[in-house]
């Protein structure tokens, strides 16, 4: 029987198991991988405290981490998959790939997933001019003409933070309508150096070593486009990694599980969630290891209140 379970290798769940070690709960730690999405990323500016650091480094890091610290408290267990979560009495069974554990309290930091642009291209030069990762790739392209996929509030978040730094961004969106808030789109699209395409069905990623250019179907007059593009970021959507804990706790139409953001606490009592798996505003790698932390908190006092 242990105190705490957490699930997931990235920020979160690492910040969260640094924490229960210094806490002493009696935790296992069930991981597939370690670094989270930011594995994939070349260079990462954005990481509190360190000024560059490629993702592989970060994952290594957030394991270098937890091993050096976990003593007695926290067992690891990675390259396992937790299936399934359930409460059974007051406690919860969590279904692996390597057994079954049991707990008194569950924190789900399992992320999620970008959806991936499925044109003619794309897997070639992902990572070579074609990414998933404003905040961790955009300064790379300064003084670039980029384009953004999406028209949804993340896609628009991504473009105001590469007007900082790159020379035009054109947002191409598959609809006539955008999803973000139209506070949020009024605001973005009074830069002159932003450019939004409506109608616009991404259709081919052109490049030799690297990302020159994107081809998109004018859905409109059905007229095929090219755009001179550097860079492309891709703003099409998250598949959160939730349904480990389906029927067990609310989640939102996306399958993102919904907390309270004061404590990380969901509709199940006993589980928390934290980071990209979540039903937070915002989603980056230091976001997610401060809201794991904080659900900590609340899961210690839980434990030692109940």
């Amino acid at each position: 029987m242990y105190d705490l379970a957490i699930i997931g290798g990235g920020p979160a769940g690492v910040a969260a198991g640094v924490y229960a070690a210094r806490k002493r709960l009696k935790t296992i730690f069930i991981t597939k991988e370690w670094g989270g999405q930011s594995n994939v990323s070349g260079d990462i500016q954005n990481w509190i405290g360190t000024a560059s650091i490629s993702g592989l480094d970060l994952a290594k890091n957030l394991k270098n981490h937890l091993e050096t610290y976990k003593a007695d408290a926290v067992e690891i267990k990675e390259g396992a998959k937790v299936n399934k979560i359930e409460k059974v009495g007051e406690h919860f069974t969590l279904s692996a790939d390597n057994g079954s554990f049991v707990s008194r309290a569950v924190l789900i930091a399992s992320g999620s997933e970008r959806r991936r642009l499925q044109v003619e291209g794309a897997d070639k030069f992902e990572h070579k001019g074609l990414t998933y990762c404003a905040s961790c790739d955009g300064p790379l392209f300064a003084d670039m003409d980029v384009a953004v996929i999406g028209g949804g509030n993340a896609a628009f978040e991504t473009a105001a933070q590469l007007l900082a730094y790159c020379k035009s961004v054109t947002l191409l969106n598959r609809s006539g309508e955008f999803r973000a808030d139209p506070v949020t789109v009024e605001k973005v699209l009074k830069s002159p150096k932003i450019h939004a395409v409506r109608n616009a069905e991404p259709t081919a990623v052109l490049g030799d070593k690297f990302v020159t250019g994107l081809r998109y179907k004018d859905k409109d007059s059905g007229e095929e486009k090219e755009l001179p593009v550097s860079g492309i970021f891709v703003e099409i959507g998250l598949l959160p990694n939730t349904g480990l804990a389906k029927g067990l706790v609310q989640m939102d139409e996306i399958g993102r599980i919904e907390i309270d953001p004061k404590t990380g606490a969901t509709s199940q009592e006993g589980v928390w969630a934290a980071g990209d798996c979540t039903d937070t505003l915002y989603h980056q790698n230091n976001i997610a290891a401060g809201d794991a932390v904080r659900a900590l908190e609340d899961i210690y006092l839980h434990l030692h209140t109940k």
